[in-house]
C-alpha cells in the first residue's frame, strides 16, 4: 500500500484488504516530492508520523517502509515514467507534472518492495487507472486492486487534507458526494446529455460556501475519456477549491 501518510480509514481500509488476503502487508509513507508543483502544498501537507505508527500496529501492518528523499532521488535522478493516454485529462490536465510524480514514485516502490499485489483506493481513479496501465504496458508483475472509496458520515470522501477543515466544514462538504449523487440520478432516470447532468451537478456543488470548481467530467468506466452522449455505464469525476484547497472525488454509475 503506496501511502503519504496523515492515515485515515481509507488507507487503513486498503491494509484491511491486503490482511484479509495476502500473507504479508507492507506499507510505504512517502511525501513525494515531484508530483507536487512549487505552487502546491507539499510543505504543508500533513505529516503525522508518529501517529502513523500507532495506527499501523492496532490494525497489524508487518511492514513500514519509511524512504528517504535522498535514498529514492539521488543527485543525479533523471529517469521518469510518462503515461500519455489514461493521464490526459482531469487530474493530468489541470495538475500536468502530477502523473510524472506519481507513475515514477509507485515503480520505484514496485521495484524496491516487489509486491504481488498492491492496493489503491477508488477516490483517487485516475490515479488507479493510470498504474494499470503503466503495469499492464510495461509488463510489471504486480496485480493492481482497487479499494471502495471510504466516506465520513457527511459523505465527504477521506482524504488526508481533509485536516485542513474544521468538523462544521467538513460536514458541510459532505455536499460535494450529495452533488456526485445528483449525477447518478439524473444518468440513472435516462439523462443522455453530459451537459444537463454537469449542470446539475454544478448547481449543486456551488450550495458550499467558498467553493470553486476545477472540473467536472463524464468518462468512460476504463479510461475516463469523457462522454458525448452518456448511453454506456460511467464515472463522474469533479475536482473543487475550497479555501486554497484541492479536493476530487467520484462515483461510478452503472447501466
Amino acid at each position: 500500500m503506496p501511502t503519504m501518510g496523515a492515515l485515515h480509514k481509507g488507507h487503513l481500509s486498503l491494509i484491511g484488504e491486503s490482511k484479509k488476503n495476502c500473507d504479508l502487508s507492507v506499507v510505504s509513507i512517502f511525501v513525494n516530492p515531484t508530483q507536487f508543483s512549487p505552487a502546491e502544498d507539499f510543505s504543508d501537507y500533513p505529516r503525522m508520523i508518529d501517529q502513523d505508527i500507532e495506527k499501523l500496529k492496532n490494525i497489524g501492518a508487518d511492514v513500514l517502509f519509511l524512504p528517504t528523499k535522498d535514498s529514492l532521488y539521488q543527485k543525479d535522478f533523471s529517469t521518469y515514467i510518462n503515461e500519455e493516454f489514461v493521464s490526459a485529462g482531469l487530474e493530468g490536465k489541470s495538475r500536468p507534472h502530477f502523473f510524472k510524480g506519481v507513475s515514477s514514485v509507485v515503480l520505484k516502490l514496485f521495484n524496491i518492495i516487489k509486491p504481488n499485489v498492491a492496493y489503491f483506493g477508488k477516490k483517487d481513479i485516475q490515479q488507479l487507472k493510470v498504474v494499470q496501465k503503466i503495469v499492464k504496458d510495461l509488463n510489471v508483475s504486480v496485480k493492481i486492486v482497487g479499494v471502495d472509496t471510504v466516506r465520513e458520515k457527511s459523505g465527504l470522501a477521506m482524504s488526508s487534507r481533509n485536516q485542513y477543515f474544521s468538523k462544521e466544514k467538513r460536514i458541510e462538504l459532505g455536499l460535494i458526494y450529495d452533488a456526485l449523487k445528483v449525477g447518478e440520478t439524473e444518468i440513472l432516470s435516462g439523462t443522455s446529455n453530459p451537459d444537463i447532468i454537469k449542470k446539475s451537478i454544478k448547481k449543486a456543488l456551488l450550495k458550499i460556501k467558498n467553493l470553486k470548481i476545477d472540473y467536472i467530467e463524464i468518462g468512460d468506466t476504463q479510461n475516463l475519456k469523457s462522454l458525448k452522449t452518456i448511453n454506456q455505464s460511467a464515472i463522474i469525476s469533479l475536482a473543487v477549491w475550497i479555501n486554497g484547497t484541492r479536493l476530487i472525488d467520484n462515483i461510478e454509475v452503472n447501466l
